[in-house]
């Protein structure tokens, strides 16, 4: 769990996740509220997205003789995404014409053009490895359930993670350094985020195949 948190915390940093969102709408509503109520938008937009890409896997887990090629397949996935966003380097032109004050439906479909939930697969597939002596068709069923409830708990406490992140970026940033430091200072993480991609697919790759 704790590679989940860790991800959490490095989204929470990216901008590209959102914290700026929320300092934009506390400085244009002029109100402190105005943050936190963001945060939570950003936020339930983000869990919405890590649990559609983990719920799939989470029903897929339960064929216990292909979990390899699952788990393979998964980060061959989370490989080409990345590689796909070191080509692309463009941000996703789409997100702008959602109106800024759908901040859940924005938060939801940047973490989709991102990949931020295909990051997630290699952890919670690692975490939801099956020993070969776990077959049967209730063994299955009770296999899928307990795979359904972590999947939740790991988007759950990645989004946690995430907000607590750049929920203090953003409160340093409103309170104390304020939109001209943010205008001045602006970092891009696309890069890195790239590659990270690449690094947790090949990561997902060889543990599989390891059979951890």
């Amino acid at each position: 769990m704790g590679a989940v948190i860790f991800s959490g915390l490095y989204h929470g940093i990216n901008p590209g996740m959102g914290w700026p969102l929320a300092v934009s709408a506390a400085l244009m509503e002029r109100r402190h509220a105005a943050m936190p109520k963001a945060l939570a938008m950003l936020a339930f937009g983000h869990f919405l997205a890590m649990i559609a890409i983990l719920l799939p896997f989470s029903l897929m887990i339960f064929l216990v003789d292909w979990q390899i090629e699952i788990r393979v397949g998964a980060g061959l996935l989370v490989i080409a995404m990345g590689i796909y966003l070191v080509i692309n380097r463009k941000h996703p032109k789409f997100l702008a014409r959602v109106h800024p004050a759908r901040l859940a439906l924005w938060s939801f479909l940047a973490a989709m053009a991102h990949g931020a939930g295909l990051m997630l697969v290699p952890i919670f597939l690692g975490l939801c490895a099956v020993g070969a002596d776990e077959t049967g068709h209730l063994a299955a069923q009770a296999l899928m359930g307990d795979n359904v409830v972590t999947a939740f708990a790991v988007a759950l406490a990645h989004t946690l993670a995430m907000t607590i992140a750049g929920g203090i970026i953003a409160v340093v940033i409103y309170v104390w350094l304020g939109l001209k430091f943010l205008s001045r200072t602006w970092f891009n993480l696309d890069l890195v985020w790239a590659l990270s991609l690449i690094a947790v697919g090949t990561f997902g790759i060889t543990s599989a195949i390891a059979g951890h």
